[in-house]
């Protein structure tokens, strides 16, 4: 496996560069989480970074690693919304312009966040707003990264990025100790293939799950192909899980280092964003509750007995979504 993007020493590096900078999120458990699946749950609340998401670890960490000459020019990234706030904030922090890419439909309060740290960041930063239905993202900030000579970071398909995002299972497993599964949010890949890094090394007993959008379940097609598959832009509740196919480094890394793909429906994921406000009294987006979902919701309890781990990715909603959220209509479950 020596062969694959990122090793175990890449993550704790990442870990040393974040002390200090990231926050060392909280592990919350729940006896009805428990009783709901047979298992012992541990949730990593993602949700309570910096920035709202996981995604501030892997951004820090590409631009902290940056030579001086690529900060003077900046970074320019694409982005569904949580990754663009997390390079917005970095550059912030660490004095770099930045261009982020981001659908105009995204939730406003990832648009508002990202352009509130961008404002702060040095001259010539910018949020960049496309259509998701009809533009490509990808060719939109290659050609703003080319035309001004900015490094691109994109929100997974990176080195330094995987290993930013693998900290957070680094953490996990240092807090709670071996787990006999952990589930993981799973969209390009990124935060994935970094916490399976870490399982393979520190914990291989642990079997990875990733965690899709039923109508998104690109990376399992893909797994089943053994090849990368690209599907059509998905319709879903989880909007920062809407790519169309995952990266050749995170594929790798997957393909590698997973014991497979589950998919959690747009109804599972309402009930499990209103499970984690009523029960847990954390605000989840229902991106973040992908992983939740897959546990809370199996009908077979495939992990009962198990000490499992259950990454929370993040909880950037908009307020008007989730009061929507949280008030059960027809077809979609409330909490058990």
């Amino acid at each position: 496996m020596s062969d694959l993007p990122i090793s175990i020493d890449d993550v704790r590096s990442a870990a040393a560069l974040l002390q200090g900078v990231a926050h060392r999120t909280p592990v919350h458990t729940s006896r009805e989480a428990n009783a709901r699946s047979g298992a012992e749950v541990f949730f990593k609340c993602e949700n309570l970074q910096r920035g709202g998401a996981f995604k501030f670890r892997g951004a820090y960490n590409a631009l902290a690693r940056l030579s001086p000459a690529q900060r003077t020019a900046g970074v320019a990234c694409f982005s569904s919304g949580n990754h663009g706030q997390a390079v917005a904030m970095a550059a912030r922090l660490l004095g770099i312009p930045a261009v982020v890419v981001m659908p105009a439909d995204a939730p406003q309060a990832k648009r508002d966040a990202t352009r509130a740290q961008l404002q702060d960041a040095p001259l010539g930063s910018e949020l960049r707003l496309f259509n998701r239905a009809t533009e490509d993202r990808e060719a939109i900030t290659r050609a703003l990264a080319s035309e001004r000579g900015m490094a691109l970071v994109p929100p997974f398909n990176h080195p330094h990025v995987m290993a930013g995002q693998g900290t957070a299972a680094l953490e996990l497993l240092d807090e709670v100790g071996p787990l006999d599964a952990l589930l993981v949010c799973l969209g390009g890949g990124g935060l994935t293939a970094g916490c399976a890094t870490v399982a393979a090394a520190l914990a291989p007993a642990c079997a990875v799950w990733g965690v899709e959008p039923e109508a998104g379940n690109d990376v399992q097609q893909s797994l089943a192909a053994g090849r990368i598959v690209s599907i059509p832009l998905p319709a879903t509740l989880a909007d920062g899980a809407m790519t169309t196919a995952c990266g050749e480094l995170t594929f790798a890394v997957m393909q590698a280092r997973l014991r497979g793909v589950l998919t959690a429906s747009d109804a599972e994921l309402a009930a499990t964003v209103r499970f984690f406000a009523q029960r847990l009294k954390l605000v989840v987006e229902p991106t973040g509750a992908l992983a939740a979902a897959a546990l809370l919701h199996d009908a077979t309890r495939r992990f009962a007995g198990q000490r499992v781990g259950v990454i929370v990715s993040g909880g950037n909603i908009d307020l008007a979504q989730l009061a929507n959220l949280l008030a059960p209509g027809p077809g979609v479950p409330g909490p058990r």
